[in-house]
């Protein structure tokens, strides 16, 4: 589970194609040494699994599937990205619940100075849209943001200087496509109220107060 919140900003050394996967070669801004065999990383919000270090840099697979559903295999040798390292159970959640697995591509239609942060409008495929709600949390590349307004294609997020400065958002250009990773609590609430799902009667705000919502 990851926060959102990034840690500092990558960079690709190198990409191995093979067998419908990619293994990817990433150089962290923490010491190599920090980084440990089998520790799930964050890259632009998509959770891979390291499984092979260097002298500078460790290499992780992106699976078919990634590849499907993320930009990752967009990336190129020397592309800057977003890392997290999962967040430990006695860790501050100081952004939002992330869990690493990237719904879709978004794209981004419009960027714009508001005073001294940056507006972001990003659309979405429909299907994924309703899951956005005004004032609700959704990651971006990885970086944990609120939802400013939504709509029935696209959502807008403002992004202050210093996330601007410390992520790897400050490269993104107009008609590029970002990793989007919706609230995940959303998800599960539709799955209870889901006809066939939900109990006997109907479900209640206490039934879902009891299940932890």
């Amino acid at each position: 589970m990851f926060t959102g919140l990034i840690e500092g900003l990558g960079q690709v050394e190198k990409l191995e194609p093979g067998g419908g996967e990619v293994k990817i070669w990433i150089i962290p801004p923490w010491p190599i040494r920090e980084t440990g065999m089998g520790e799930s990383v964050a890259v632009n919000g998509a959770c891979l699994t390291v499984n092979q270090k260097g002298e500078r840099a460790f290499g992780a697979y992106i699976s078919g599937e990634s590849l499907s559903r993320t930009g990752l295999g967009r990336l190129r040798p020397g592309s800057r990205v977003n890392l997290e390292r999962a967040m430990p159970l006695n860790g501050r959640l100081g952004g939002h619940l992330v869990s690493g697995h990237v719904d879709c591509l978004g794209r981004i239609e419009e960027i714009s100075a508001r005073g001294a942060s940056t507006r972001l409008t990003v659309s979405l495929p429909r299907e994924h849209m309703r899951y956005v709600a005004e004032k609700g949390s959704i990651a971006i590349d990885g970086v944990s943001l609120t939802v400013n307004q939504a709509g029935e294609e696209s959502f807008s997020v403002n992004i202050i200087p210093h996330t601007m400065k410390e992520t790897a958002l400050q490269l993104v250009n107009s008609g590029q496509y970002v990793n989007i990773e919706t609230d995940l609590l959303a998800k599960y609430v539709e799955k209870l109220l889901r006809p066939g799902t939900a109990p006997e009667g109907g479900i209640t705000f206490e039934q879902l107060t009891r299940l932890g919502f």
